[in-house]
């Protein structure tokens, strides 16, 4: 006999309803790890599926174990909250570095004289650059209007 064993059948049937939903999350992840063709698409798949999947497992262990001990384990809700935070945010900082080297890379492929055909990455950058030129003449056109105050214009 295992500690399993005094699992009632309904609760049986909500665990295990959990931990092959789970699993499912997480084997999705992990085929769009492997079938998905560009980085940033990588990087998304295995974090929903991580998140997610590993979410529901460890509700299912809440469930199990809390039921079997009587007592409620806290340490899985804070290892799923750890999990849940962190994850999105490692996410996040990977595709920021990866498109921040992506830019760079369009930058000095430009600034050497290549083509600009280094991916989308290439085209968000020209498309900023463009805005940042249209913002700086703009700036310099508004500062070279002004007029001078008052007191400049008085002759002593």
């Amino acid at each position: 006999m295992t500690a399993l064993d005094g699992l009632p059948p309904w609760l049986m049937g909500i665990v295990a309803l959990l931990v092959v939903l789970g699993s499912s999350l997480t084997l999705i992840g992990t085929i769009g790890l492997v079938q998905l063709r560009s980085f940033f698409d990588r990087i998304h798949a295995p974090t929903l599926g991580t998140s997610w999947g590993a979410a529901s497992i460890l509700i299912a262990s809440l469930i199990s174990w809390s039921w079997i001990e009587d007592r409620i384990f806290l340490h899985e809700l804070v290892i799923g909250v750890f999990i849940m935070v962190t994850t999105p945010v490692t996410m996040m900082l990977l595709g920021r570095a990866t498109l921040h080297r992506q830019r760079a890379e369009a930058r000095l492929s430009a600034l050497e004289g290549g083509s600009h055909d280094i991916g989308n990455a290439a085209d968000e950058l020209s498309v900023e650059d463009e805005a940042l030129e249209r913002a700086e003449d703009e700036a310099e056109a508004a500062a070279a209007a002004q007029v001078p105050p008052p007191e400049a214009d008085a002759k002593p």
